[in-house]
């Protein structure tokens, strides 16, 4: 019941999911393939990864908006499992074992653990990726590609970093691929103005497909009347080109199960499923508070779904995937509704490997980029900066500080820091049991009595947030706040939210000296 306002069915939404699903489908291309290659992987094998995770993984997963596919952050892992186990098969069959170790995780209920990490730590990780989206594509938007389109650690194989990187680039612009670039962000720009949104026509039709399709177009008028500002390969989007069923099964790579003796596939397996899981439960968690209906993700669920996901991607040749952040905000941005947007971009890669190659190798990166940036602005501003701020120095420095550590290390490593500040914050108040729970049974309905203790800080969240989710229909429910001193900022929000939506459970919430705190909108 808890999210039946928000399901109006699949075909209801289809006006909109089919666009959102092909914005996304352009935007995974090319980071599938630049994530295959940086990864020491067949250039397919990405391809092949993104195709599970839209058409398989989308279904499973009780996420309505998230996309799950080949990961940026996973590059070094798997770059590091080829090198140990020496051959691609064999580490095919670690990323099988790795699905198989998700799927026990799933229903061994691990992904509570996604419940602990604190808001400010999920926004900071919002903000940080948008930052990270700006800077890496300003050299693609210039037409400089020596680093692949999927790079997102601060520091790069080639020995630069995020910020030489762009110095380098504007010595190395590429002229037609950066009118291309400028002229697809001014379409961009333009579409998301008030004006242009309240045109039928214009919010039907995303602005990124116009983009895409746009900038073939220019660069064909550039090749035919101006050949010396023509776009060239180098930075086009590079398809490998099927021309048959043989050559599809020439691309494909399956896993060596001569390997099971081998102790490092093991090794390999466990931090692929470690890493990988984590990741993706701090994916869900900020797709949710993208959404615009704010949905719930059911964290064992997703779990067992990308279990699932990298057991098919490692039989099918794919390395591994997550949930991805990146896709997910393309897909929000998009106006993307339901799972159904996820599942046409996988729809649309497995036709681009069939049919689409020589068409989408004509589609300029530096349109890509363009697309990128925006998503980018719209993860990171200002706005969420300043709103953070009026939250108080509690929310406000861990917040920053997951900002900068991911910005000048990886997704994980940053999360991790920042969430080592939020602990810091709430280790200063004294831990105590977070509520006291009572019943009485009535003979129309329950009164559930809920007192809060004197500190309630974001480790008692889930706790709370599970009790909540628990309550039983038809009852009524008070949550007091009389005894208590200090009130976490993420427990108010929980609170907040279930009083917004325990109508639809027939459940009538009395809150008592609780505090009410601003809820942020990230849509």
């Amino acid at each position: 019941m808890k999210n039946a306002v928000y399901k109006p069915g699949y075909l209801a939404t289809l006006g909109k999911d089919i666009p959102a699903g092909l914005v996304v489908f352009l935007v995974a291309l090319p980071l599938c393939l630049g994530i295959s290659l940086a990864s020491g992987a067949p250039l397919l094998a990405g391809v092949v990864t993104g195709i599970v995770g839209g058409l398989v993984v989308s279904w499973l997963s009780g996420s309505h908006l998230s996309v799950s596919g080949p990961a940026a952050g996973l590059t070094v892992i798997v770059l590091n499992g080829i090198e140990t186990l020496q051959t691609y098969e064999a580490f095919l069959l670690a990323v099988v074992l790795a699905g198989v170790l998700q799927l026990v995780l799933g229903f061994l209920k691990a992904g509570v653990i996604g419940l602990y990490f604190p808001s400010s730590v999920i926004r900071g990780m919002l903000a940080a990726i948008g930052l990270i989206l700006i800077l890496k594509q300003i050299p693609h938007f210039m037409g400089a590609d020596d680093d692949f389109f999927g790079e997102m650690n601060f520091f790069q194989p080639d020995g630069r970093n995020t910020f030489s990187e762009i110095i380098h680039a504007f010595g190395a612009i590429n002229l037609g691929a950066l009118i291309i670039g400028v002229l697809s962000l001014a379409v961009l720009l333009l579409w998301d103005t008030p004006a242009m949104k309240k045109i039928k026509l214009f919010k039907l039709v995303p602005g990124a497909l116009v983009v895409v399709i746009g900038s073939v177009g220019v660069n064909y008028l550039f090749l035919n009347f101006m050949p010396e500002l023509a776009v060239t390969s180098t930075h086009l989007v590079s398809l490998p080109q099927i021309g048959s069923m043989q050559d599809l099964g020439n691309e494909l790579r399956f896993p060596d199960l001569s390997q099971f003796a081998n102790p490092s596939l093991y090794v390999v397996a466990f931090t692929i499923a470690i890493i990988a899981s984590l990741e993706t439960l701090l994916s869900v968690e900020a797709v949710d508070k993208l959404d615009p209906h704010k949905r719930r993700t059911p964290n064992n669920r997703e779990l067992k779904a990308q279990g699932v996901g990298n057991i098919l991607a490692g039989m099918l040749g794919g390395i591994p995937m997550t949930a991805v952040i990146v896709r997910s905000s393309a897909n929000i941005a998009a106006g993307g509704q339901s799972k159904m947007s996820a599942f046409v971009h996988g729809v649309f890669l497995l036709l681009s490997v069939l049919f689409l190659a020589g068409f989408l190798n004509q589609v300029p990166l530096s349109a890509l980029a363009a697309v990128l940036l925006m998503v980018g602005y719209k993860l990171t501003k200002p706005t969420l900066f300043k709103n953070q701020f009026k939250l108080g120095h509690e929310q406000f420095i861990p917040f920053v500080v997951t900002v900068l550590a991911i910005l000048f290390t990886d997704l994980l490593v940053g999360i991790l820091i920042g969430l080592a500040v939020g602990v810091f914050f709430i280790l200063k108040a004294n831990y105590k049991s977070p509520y006291f729970y009572h019943k009485e049974e009535q003979r129309d309905k329950d009164i559930i009595r809920i007192k809060l203790s004197e500190h309630v800080s974001f480790l008692n969240k889930a706790s709370i947030v599970l009790t909540l989710e628990h309550l039983p229909g038809n009852s009524h429910v008070i949550i007091d706040g009389e005894n208590s001193e200090y009130i976490d900022y993420d427990v108010l929000e929980a609170i907040q939210e279930f009083k917004k939506t325990a109508h639809e459970r027939n459940i009538f919430v009395e809150i008592l000296n609780v505090k009410e705190v601003p809820v942020l909108d990230m849509h």
